[in-house]
This record gives C-alpha cells, sequence and structure tokens, in this order.
C-alpha cells in the first residue's frame, strides 16, 4: 500500500507543507538545504510534531491531526538515520546494534550476530564508533536499524559526512545492503547523482512545497519547468517562442529549433544539458548555435566551454557545453568547431512558471 503523508509544519517564517503518496520501494527527496525534506523525514518519523496533517503507513495511521492520533517514534516501526550516523561513542559496535532492539523477545544477541556478519562487521563487535571509518560507521548504524525490521527505513543524506572519494563506493554498498529489504526507503539529499541512482520515484521540493514527483528518470528527462530542469542539473536555458507545432525562436540564443516532434502550446522555454552539444564543423547545420567561445576550464576529466549566446535576452547566461575526456582529444586535434548542433532528443520542453 505504501505512504501517504500529507504535513503542514510552521516554523518561524519557514512553512513546509507537502503531500506525499507512493507505493514505490526507493523514493527519493532532492532538494537544497533548507528546503523542509529533514523536516519531512522527521515529521514521518515521529521526531518533529506536525501542525496539521495524516500519516498513514501501509494502512496504519501513525498521525492524524484530525483524529488526534499521535504515535510516539518507538510505535511507528520506522527506521530513521540521521546524517551524522548517531551512534552511541561509548558503546561497542554489538551494544550499539542491540540498542535498536530495545525490549526485544526472543534471543536478542542471536539477531544481534545475525546483523554482524550481514553487514561484515565480523572482528568489530568490541570496537566502538570512534575507532571505525565512515563506511563502516554507516553499515553499523544501518545494520542498527534493520536489526528491529522497520516497515519503512528513512536516509536523511547518508553520505554528506563522508569523502568525496568514499561516496560512490558506499552508495554502492548500500544499496546492496537494502536489495533484499521488502519495505520501502525514503532518502532525502541535495545531490541529484544520489538521488538518480538510488530512486524510482522522486519528489523535487523548494521552500517547503512539492515542485514536482514522478519518476526518477522520466523527472530527469522531461523535468517540465525551468526550476526543475535546474534543481536536476540542467546548466543552459533559453526563452523560446513557438511559431508553429514544429519550430520555436530561442530568444536567449538567437536561434531557431526545428523539432519532428509536436511542441505544446504552453511551451515557453527549453533546458539543454551540457554534455550534449554536437561539434559542427563547416555550413551551419539546423538546430545550431555558433561556437563562439569566451573562456574555458581544465579538469581532470573534461574541459568545460562557456559559450556566448546569440540573443540578447535580459536573462542571457553563457552557454555551457562540457566535453568529456575521449572527444576532448578529438577536438585538439582539430580547428575549433564553428557550430554546435541541439540533438532532438535532448532538447527539453519547458512550460513558463
Amino acid at each position: 500500500m505504501g505512504i501517504q503523508a500529507e504535513i503542514i509544519k510552521q516554523l518561524g517564517d519557514f512553512t513546509l507543507n507537502i503531500r506525499l503518496e507512493s507505493s514505490a520501494k526507493r523514493i527519493g527527496i532532492l532538494g537544497a538545504s533548507g528546503c523542509g525534506k529533514s523536516m519531512t523525514l522527521k515529521s514521518i518519523a515521529g521526531i518533529e510534531r506536525p501542525d496539521s496533517g495524516r500519516i498513514v503507513l501501509d494502512g496504519r495511521t501513525l498521525y492524524d491531526s484530525g483524529a488526534k492520533i499521535d504515535l510516539k517514534p518507538q510505535k511507528r516501526n520506522v527506521g530513521y538515520m540521521f546524517q551524522n550516523y548517531a551512534l552511541f561513542p561509548a558503546m561497542t559496535v554489538e551494544k550499539n546494534i542491540a540498542a535498536g532492539l530495545g525490549r526485544m523477545n526472543g534471543d536478542k544477541a542471536e539477531r544481534v550476530r545475525e546483523m554482524i556478519e550481514r553487514f561484515h562487521l565480523l572482528g568489530l563487535e568490541k570496537h566502538l564508533p570512534g575507532q571505525l571509518s565512515g563506511g563502516q560507521q554507516q553499515r553499523v548504524a544501518l545494520a542498527r536499524i534493520m536489526a528491529y525490521r522497520p516497515d519503512l527505513i528513512l536516509l536523511d543524506e547518508p553520505f554528506s559526512a563522508l569523502d568525496q572519494h568514499l561516496k560512490e563506493r558506499l552508495q554502492h554498498e548500500m544499496a546492496e545492503l537494502l536489495k533484499d529489504y521488502p519495505g520501502q526507503v525514503i532518502m532525502v539529499s541535495h545531490s541529484r547523482d544520489e538521488i538518480y541512482r538510488f530512486s524510482e520515484e522522486l519528489l523535487v521540493m523548494d521552500n517547503g512545497r512539492v515542485l514536482a514527483e514522478g519518476e526518477t528518470k522520466k523527472l530527469f528527462s522531461d523535468p517540465g519547468t525551468v526550476s526543475v530542469a535546474r534543481m536536476t542539473g540542467c546548466k543552459n536555458f533559453s526563452a523560446a517562442q513557438r511559431q508553429d507545432s514544429h519550430t520555436l525562436y530561442l530568444s536567449d540564443w538567437d536561434a531557431t529549433l526545428h523539432l519532428e516532434r509536436e511542441i505544446p502550446e504552453d511551451t515557453g522555454a527549453i533546458g539543454y544539458r551540457a554534455h550534449f552539444f554536437e561539434p559542427v564543423w563547416g555550413e551551419r547545420q539546423e538546430n545550431c548555435i555558433p561556437f563562439d567561445p569566451a573562456g574555458a576550464d581544465e579538469l581532470p576529466f573534461e574541459r568545460r566551454y562557456y559559450i556566448r549566446p546569440g540573443g540578447m535576452g535580459e536573462n542571457s547566461e553563457l552557454i555551457c557545453w562540457f566535453v568529456q575526456s575521449g572527444e576532448r582529444k578529438q577536438l585538439d586535434s582539430c580547428p575549433p568547431p564553428d557550430y554546435l548542433r541541439m540533438k532532438e532528443e535532448a532538447v527539453m520542453l519547458l512550460k513558463n512558471e
């Protein structure tokens, strides 16, 4: 049945007002710091109390302001992993895991041993959190949650405390550890890469409200508005005037775009990701912009060009073209391109906001 949540909470000048309904196993919430992501999770877990609303998990009501239902966190059977993992510093690994079991009936020690083996913590049972690496601490925190078989797991920026070189490995490791977990997992992050790898469904949040929701890959390819496209990492935008059902004039870039697919009447802008331009030498082809570089940055694995737009729109920004290392070698053996071509399948048609 999944989770259903309507949460309204005022905190100073900030108002959280969101609605979430999903039966997906892996849900991502993407947004900048301070947009209300963590408050959403804490409200579901019972750490924060909404001012009004309703939270239902698999048909069981956790919170209902109208019916005056507000289950305590320990009664919700919801696992919450904090950004810093919140391990008890003076307790060993095995005692940290056991702490999650409370007054569990049955053999608590056997369950702890099971978690130690499952989360690859053998040999670390007597270690304190301060003696563990970031990845080991993460496994202990997840083992403590999984030990009591929660119906829902909430991950609050689980990789933010890690060094950059560890993040990708531990993202893969967590996905493997959660692979057999039958319940739902909700992860919040400001990192679009983390969210894209992790989630089946996605909520994009800004300033306490949901800007967009839906299947993760679809939202990245068709975000619908400039705001959501920016949140998913798009760098290039131009205002667009629809000329007919297959033609747009890009006023910020002084370019005309011809598409085979039909252009919706409410299209007011386009977005184009920086890696998708194709270099063109010689005659100008359809759907091209002039290559007029204003500068470039050399990074270890890509080169970033900044292109002057042809238009004179009020909000015109430099156009970004990011070239991967293989394509960079090809470019270095040729004169600079004359144009950059936009591939139709990569053009995002966006509504006015």
